[in-house]
C-alpha cells in the first residue's frame, strides 16, 4: 500500500489500485462517492495521453456495509526497480531516459494547444492569482505553527518578476506555449522501461491548474529532480525540453516556473504535515528554500557597467554577460549601427564633435534604452556597455529599470591614469573611437557616480569580473544554477 495526501494505492500481484480519499482540501472535494467517481474517470481518460497501456479502466469495491460501490482506478503494475526517483538515488545515468521523457513532454504538448480557454491560463494575471492562492494556502496550512523562512520574501519576489513581465506572457500565448498538461510531473511517478518512459498520475481535479505554460509543465519534474540533490539531471532535461520544443523562453522564466513548482510542492508537503505525515515538515521548509533561491535567480536585471575609454569596461561588460548567460549592449556599436556605418570603421573625432556630439550621444542612449526596455520586458537581463559619464543618462537608466520593474546595478570601472594612457595608446581598431584626449575631456567632466561599485580593472580580468559578479549576484552560492537555453537555427 502506498498513501498521497489524497488517495490510496494497493498493489496486488500486476495490478495497481487506487482509491480517492473522502475529503476536502478546499482545493479539491471527494466528499461524496459521486465526486470520487467522477474523478476516477477523468484520472483514467487524462493519464491515458501520458501512458495508454497503463491506466487499464475503472473497477468498483463493494462491500456488504456500504450501499455505493467505491470507484477504483485500475491499473498496470510498473516495476519499482525502473522508477526515475529511485534511479536517481542510486546514481544511474538518467541522461537517455530524461532525454526520451522530455521527448515525449513535448509530443504531448504540441498535440495539446490551441483551445482559447486553455490559452486564457497563460495570462500573467492568471499565473498571479495560482501564485497568491498558493501563498494563502501555505499560511492556512501552517496552522499554529510558524510560516516557513522566506516566504514573505518569496512573495515580494514573485510579485515584482511578474510586475514587469506582462508582455512576456502575452508572447508566450500568441506563440502557442500554452497547453492541457500533465500538472504533477514527478520522479516518483516515471517509469523509465526499456520500450520509453510511462509518465503516471497527472492532476485531474482542477482543470486550469493543468492548462499550463509547456514550460512550466516541465519545471515539474526539473524541481524534483533537484530534490533528489540532482541539479544537472534538472538543467539537462530543461536544455532537452526547450530543444525538443522549440522554446526560446528566457532563463529568467524557466528559473521562475521551478521555483513555483517548488512552491506547490511546499504547499503539499504543508497538508501532509498537518494529516501526521512524517518530515513532511522539513520538506516544506526544503522545497521553500528552493523556490526562493530560484526566485532570486530568476530577478531580471539591468547592470549598467559604464567608466572612461581604457577603463577596460566593454572587455568586463562582455565577460560579465558571458558568465551570467544575458545579453549585452554596447553604446560604441550602436551608435555605429544608427550611423549606418560598419561597428569597426572608425569614426574617430574631437570630443563631443562628429558622432559624439550631444545630440548624438542622446540619440544613441535613447535607442540602447529602448532596446533594453523590450528585453526586460521579456525577461532578458541585460548588461549596458557605454561610459554613463552623464548623470541624466543614468538617471534615465533607472527610470526603465523602474518601470519594467527590473533590479538596477551600476558597475564603475576604474583604473590609474597611466594605465588609461597605456591602454589607448596600444590599442588596436575597434568599435570605440575615443583617444587619451576624448577620455582626459571626458574624466574632467564626468560627476561623482556615488551609487555605483567601484570595479578595479588594473589587475587580471577574472579578478574584476568576480567582483562585477559579487555585486550582480549577492547570492552567491544560494543562488540557482544559471539555465541557459539550447542553440537554436534562426527562421
Amino acid at each position: 500500500m502506498r498513501e498521497t495526501h489524497s488517495a490510496i494505492v494497493f498493489f496486488v500481484g500486476d495490478r495497481a489500485y487506487k482509491v480517492k480519499k473522502p475529503l476536502d482540501l478546499e482545493f479539491l472535494d471527494y466528499t461524496t462517492v459521486t465526486a470520487r467517481r467522477t474523478a476516477c474517470e477523468r484520472e483514467i481518460s487524462l493519464n491515458r495521453r501520458f501512458a495508454p497501456d497503463v491506466y487499464l479502466g475503472m473497477g468498483e469495491v463493494r462491500s456488504p456495509d456500504y450501499d455505493v460501490p467505491e470507484p477504483v482506478v485500475v491499473m498496470r503494475r510498473m516495476p519499482a526497480e525502473r522508477r526515475l526517483s529511485r534511479l536517481v538515488r542510486e546514481g544511474a545515468d538518467v541522461d537517455d531516459a530524461l532525454r526520451a521523457v522530455a521527448r515525449q513532454l513535448a509530443t504531448c504538448h504540441a498535440d495539446a494547444q490551441g483551445a482559447p480557454e486553455v490559452g486564457r491560463q497563460g495570462t500573467r494575471d492568471a499565473l498571479s492569482a495560482r501564485w497568491e492562492a498558493g501563498f494563502s494556502q501555505v499560511r492556512a496550512s501552517a496552522d499554529d505553527a510558524p510560516v516557513p523562512d522566506g516566504v514573505a520574501e518569496a512573495e515580494l519576489r514573485v510579485r515584482r518578476y511578474l510586475a514587469g513581465r506582462e508582455q512576456l506572457f502575452e508572447t508566450r500565448i500568441a506563440q502557442g506555449r500554452i497547453v492541457d498538461g500533465h500538472g504533477d510531473l514527478l520522479t516518483e511517478d516515471i517509469f523509465c522501461l526499456d520500450d520509453g518512459p510511462r509518465l503516471l498520475d497527472c492532476l485531474e481535479f482542477d482543470d486550469h491548474l493543468r492548462y499550463v505554460d509547456g514550460l512550466d509543465d516541465a519545471a515539474f519534474l526539473a524541481m524534483d529532480l533537484e530534490q533528489l540533490g540532482a541539479p544537472d539531471a534538472a538543467a539537462y532535461f530543461l536544455a532537452q525540453y526547450t530543444e525538443y520544443s522549440g522554446d526560446p523562453a528566457p532563463p529568467s522564466l524557466m528559473h521562475h516556473y521551478v521555483a513555483y513548482r517548488a512552491f506547490v510542492r511546499a504547499k503539499v508537503s504543508l497538508i501532509q504535515a498537518r494529516q501526521g505525515a512524517p518530515g513532511a515538515q522539513a520538506a516544506a521548509r526544503r522545497l521553500v528554500t528552493t523556490a526562493l533561491r530560484h526566485l532570486r535567480t530568476s530577478a531580471v536585471g539591468l547592470t549598467l557597467v559604464g567608466g572612461l575609454p581604457g577603463s577596460g569596461k566593454s572587455t568586463v561588460s562582455g565577460a560579465l554577460a558571458d558568465r551570467l548567460g544575458v545579453t549585452l549592449l554596447s553604446s560604441d556599436r550602436l551608435r555605429k549601427e544608427l550611423a549606418g556605418i560598419p561597428a569597426e570603421k572608425s569614426a574617430a573625432a574631437g570630443y563631443g564633435e562628429g558622432l559624439y556630439t550631444p545630440e548624438w550621444t542622446a540619440k544613441t542612449y535613447a535607442a540602447l534604452l529602448d532596446r533594453a526596455s523590450a528585453l526586460l520586458s521579456a525577461g532578458e537581463s541585460v548588461v549596458l556597455d557605454a561610459s554613463w559619464s552623464d548623470a541624466g543618462l543614468r538617471e534615465a537608466a533607472r527610470h526603465t529599470a523602474e518601470r519594467t520593474s527590473t533590479d538596477l546595478m551600476a558597475l564603475h570601472c576604474q583604473v590609474p591614469k597611466d594605465v588609461i594612457a597605456s591602454r589607448l595608446n596600444t590599442r588596436g581598431p575597434g568599435a570605440s573611437d575615443a583617444d587619451l584626449g576624448v577620455a582626459a575631456a571626458m574624466a574632467a567632466t564626468e560627476p561623482p557616480w556615488d551609487d555605483a561599485v567601484a570595479i578595479d580593472t588594473d589587475g587580471p580580468l577574472e579578478a574584476a569580473v568576480a567582483q562585477a559578479l559579487t555585486a550582480v549576484r549577492p547570492y552567491g552560492t544560494r543562488q540557482a544554477p544559471v539555465f541557459r537555453r539550447p542553440y537554436m537555427e534562426p527562421d
